[in-house]
């Protein structure tokens, strides 16, 4: 077993050319592993080999994975045979992706049943168990009823379930909810409402115009589909424009579709691993309000 000294928190704090144990405030272990051993959070030392790294006190992380507030920093191998830094691994935006699927209903007069599943996996799966594990099951349910009421106002949750598979590192959670004036009713022949039913659950704040700083952003994907049982009598007048966004940083895209009476929204956000400089900040700004605009979007139906 080998320890690594590193600086948790900031990918960017520790520097090659100041050579001091002040630069660290973390220590994390490794084992060394042979070439049968596959996972996206093993290094390559000269002196040591392949090594399997893992921080023992990450309690919502498994063996395997690494904690997002480590990726990517450059740690120290606490060991005579070697005194070079190594940077940490960096796990892809596909494995740390949070899956959305809403099945929905709304009728005539603007009522929406939806049932939620989400599963999640890698870094996200990490940060829904430390969520879940740090409070009661009820401040748990009230924090998800927050979080659904946030996109559907007067939102009615009955039923919260999460279910937790630390070993695989997965944590999947079921919401039902009903809101009783999703959908706007319009001079009894148009009923207006959004697809983009609930916000998705982290955020990055981003309201400034200018920033001093540079911008952190870590990697991870997120992909919903969201399927809505159109009313009885009614059929879609209006739908918004797919968007496509590309960016060095991360892509980002919606669809709509309609087929068998129910209206098909996705959309998909593909993040990486990046710090973007402060004087790039607009880029980074830009990217995420186009997003909240297309999300934002509504789909109008009219009366057949």
């Amino acid at each position: 077993m080998v320890s690594f000294r590193i600086y948790a928190g900031d990918p960017d704090y520790v520097r090659p050319e100041w050579p001091s144990p002040q630069q660290f405030n973390h220590c994390i272990i490794a084992v060394k592993v042979n070439d049968e051993t596959q996972t996206q959070t093993i290094v390559q030392s000269a002196r040591l080999g392949r090594l399997l790294i893992f921080d023992p006190t990450a309690e919502e992380t498994p063996v395997g994975d690494l904690p997002t507030y480590l990726q990517g920093s450059l740690a120290l191998i606490d060991a005579r045979e070697s005194d070079a830094l190594v940077q940490m691994p960096v796990t892809s935006p596909e494995s740390n992706q949070l899956e959305r699927v809403i099945d929905a209903s709304i009728d005539g007069a603007g009522v929406l049943s939806a049932k939620i599943h989400e599963d999640a996996r890698g870094q996200v799966a990490s940060a829904y168990r430390r969520e879940f594990r740090s409070q009661s099951k009820a401040e748990y349910a009230k924090q998800i009823e927050g979080w659904v009421a946030s996109g559907a106002a007067s939102a009615r949750v009955q039923k919260v379930e999460p279910r937790d598979d630390n070993s695989v590192n997965r944590f999947n959670l079921d919401v039902d909810f009903v809101v009783p004036r999703y959908g706007q009713l319009m001079q009894d022949r148009l009923l207006v409402f959004k697809p983009a039913i609930v916000s998705r659950r982290e955020s990055l704040a981003l309201g400034n115009v200018k920033r001093k700083h540079p911008v952190v952003l870590h990697s991870n994907s997120y992909s919903e589909t969201v399927r809505v049982k159109l009313p009885a009598g009614f059929a879609v007048d209006e739908m918004p424009d797919s968007v496509k966004l590309d960016t060095s940083f991360g892509s980002y895209s919606t669809n709509y579709e309609v087929k068998n009476d129910q209206l098909i929204f996705t959309r998909k956000l593909m993040q990486k691993a990046a710090t973007i400089p402060a004087d790039q900040y607009t880029s980074v700004r830009t990217f995420f309000e186009k997003i909240r605009a297309a999300e934002q979007a509504p789909v109008v139906l009219a009366r057949k």
